[in-house]
């Protein structure tokens, strides 16, 4: 049995080729193309503050890891 090496999911984000991060970027942006901001700060406070929100971005993010990458994803 071979075991995979672990890699924190920010770590993973940061390794990502630029193409990579544009298709993650695409696919968080369908998520907030309706919101109205004007700076990442104003963004994160209205991701943050709102559950239904916060959960759809982060199963964007969870999507794109699982089906993009192959990656196996755990929460702890």
């Amino acid at each position: 049995i071979t075991r995979r090496k672990f890699k924190p999911l920010p770590q993973i984000l940061m390794e990502l080729t630029p193409a990579q991060k544009q298709k993650l970027y695409n696919d968080v942006l369908a998520v907030t193309r309706t919101l109205d901001w004007t700076d990442a700060a104003q963004l994160i406070a209205l991701v943050m503050g709102n559950a239904t929100l916060l959960k759809r971005v982060h199963t964007a993010i969870i999507n794109y890891t699982s089906m993009e990458l192959r990656a196996e994803v755990r929460n702890r």
